[in-house]
């Protein structure tokens, strides 16, 4: 479990982490802080991104889903059927990608579902491999986890392979904190 740390300017609560998969291929992420105002500055700033073509988007309706699916299988994930993701957008409570104007298709991504209050998971966090390695990927999560601290929201998780951990640490996210584990329900363990 990753707690944020002082990294991003927001104060820290000492509150407990509330998720860890017990399988060794996810481990869930938490950052829990106080609300705070939005963060003005970012690392990579809006204006550095315009200048190189890209742009942030908050709404599904010009995002074309068959091309976001090409990116989950070009990081890993399994092909999902897309009437499946439009409702899992379309129940999500904050998204942001960014669309790369020359092709007009998105090269990164993220979004958070939650109680809209107290709680937010973070899913889905994807960069084309090609757009990989230019800040993209940092860039939605900063906004990302703004958007929710200034939605009051003040226990955000998420889950992410392991080999992608490093991704987050200097970001503000430290691994589990206190020594915290949860559980996942699993079929695969349930007695019949």
């Amino acid at each position: 479990m990753l707690l944020l740390k002082s990294t991003i300017p927001i104060p820290l609560r000492t509150t407990t982490p509330i998720l860890r998969s017990t399988q060794n291929r996810n481990l869930a992420v938490l950052a829990q802080q106080q609300p705070v105002p939005a963060i003005t500055k970012f690392t990579i700033s809006d204006d550095y991104l315009n200048s190189r073509g890209f742009n942030f988007r908050r709404r599904i309706d010009d995002l074309n889903l068959d091309h976001l699916n090409s990116i989950f299988v070009a990081v890993g994930f399994p092909r999902r059927d897309t009437d499946k993701i439009r409702v899992a957008l379309e129940n999500t409570d904050a998204l942001l990608w960014i669309q790369y104007e020359k092709t007009k298709r998105p090269v990164a991504f993220a979004r958070a579902t939650g109680d809209g209050v107290f709680n937010a998971i973070i899913w889905d966090v994807v960069v084309d491999p090609s757009f990989q390695g230019i800040g993209l990927g940092k860039a939605v999560m900063e906004r990302l986890v703004t958007v929710l601290l200034e939605k009051g929201i003040t226990n955000i998780a998420l889950y992410s392979e392991p080999r992608v951990l490093g991704f987050y640490r200097p970001l503000g996210f430290v691994a589990d904190p206190d020594g915290i584990r949860g559980m996942v329900y699993s079929r695969k363990n349930k007695k019949r």
